[in-house]
């Protein structure tokens, strides 16, 4: 089965935090200079929140498209939802469409291990099953073999 610490190790250790206390327009900055869809929010040591995409555009839908000097504290998740490394792939999957989670953070204990995405589980899944696939084909004798794998190199 699947875990929780197997995403993160193929995933990376690069993990990106901010002070419920920063300002809001300094997180869209960071996320949109790193490329990423949440920042977990981080207090003395321990999770505090998580800000997402989400919850910047009900703000600033609000706001009339303006971030000003709000903090992410005002307009934080501060209640998420998360998961440990040992947790199975399938209860992160029912736990994501159930609260309708797209950044699950990892947490063993009080320390933040990490960030599980939507996308993170697709491609997870998506590989699991491509072994799975490859699997049963080495175990079915004289399977045909796919096509594109068969071309050779011009």
């Amino acid at each position: 089965m699947l875990k929780v610490i197997e995403i993160l190790r193929v995933k990376g250790k690069t993990l990106y935090t901010a002070s419920p206390d920063v300002l809001v327009t300094e997180a869209i900055q960071t996320m949109s200079t790193q490329d990423i869809g949440s920042l977990v929010i981080m207090e003395h040591g321990n999770l505090a929140g998580m800000l997402t995409f989400r919850e910047i555009i009900r703000h600033l839908h609000k706001s009339g498209g303006v971030a000003g000097d709000t903090t992410i504290r005002a307009i934080m998740d501060d209640a998420p939802v998360s998961v440990t490394p040992n947790t199975s792939a399938d209860e992160v999957q029912r736990l994501m469409l159930e609260k309708h989670a797209r950044y699950i953070p990892v947490m063993d204990g009080p320390m933040l291990q990490g960030v599980i995405s939507f996308y993170d589980m697709a491609q997870a899944i998506v590989a699991a099953q491509r072994f799975e696939n490859n699997m049963l084909k080495a175990y079915i004798r004289d399977w045909p073999g796919d096509s594109r794998e068969e071309t050779p190199a011009t």
